[in-house]
């Protein structure tokens, strides 16, 4: 599985990067043919506070899942959105199981 980190108009760090590396590394366990994963990371000016908004696409053969999250900080967003696609990976398994 092939991921990509794109942080959008400022520059992410080292430990963000490998914190949301390693947390995508585990889908894997839950649907073992994902081709890759585009991560951008943007800030959102919203008056004062700055949220972090964290999308990701991830490519699953004949699909593309997709979900954004934003939370006050980008570690917050990417467990919000992870498990989200954990979720969406185990419904996509058992329907393939299903049907075959």
């Amino acid at each position: 599985m092939k991921i990509t980190i794109e942080a959008d108009q400022f520059k992410a760090d080292n430990s963000l990067t490998e914190f949301i590396d390693k947390k995508l590394s585990k889908l894997d366990t839950y649907f073992d043919r994902i081709i890759d994963v585009h991560v951008v990371l943007k800030l959102e000016n919203s008056g004062q506070v700055r949220d972090k908004i964290i999308e990701i696409m991830l490519n699953i053969p004949g699909d593309t899942l997709f979900i954004k999250e934003s939370d006050k900080t980008f570690e917050n967003a990417a467990d919000k959105g992870i498990d989200n696609l954990k979720r969406q990976l185990i419904k996509k398994k058992e329907k393939l199981r299903m049907t075959h």
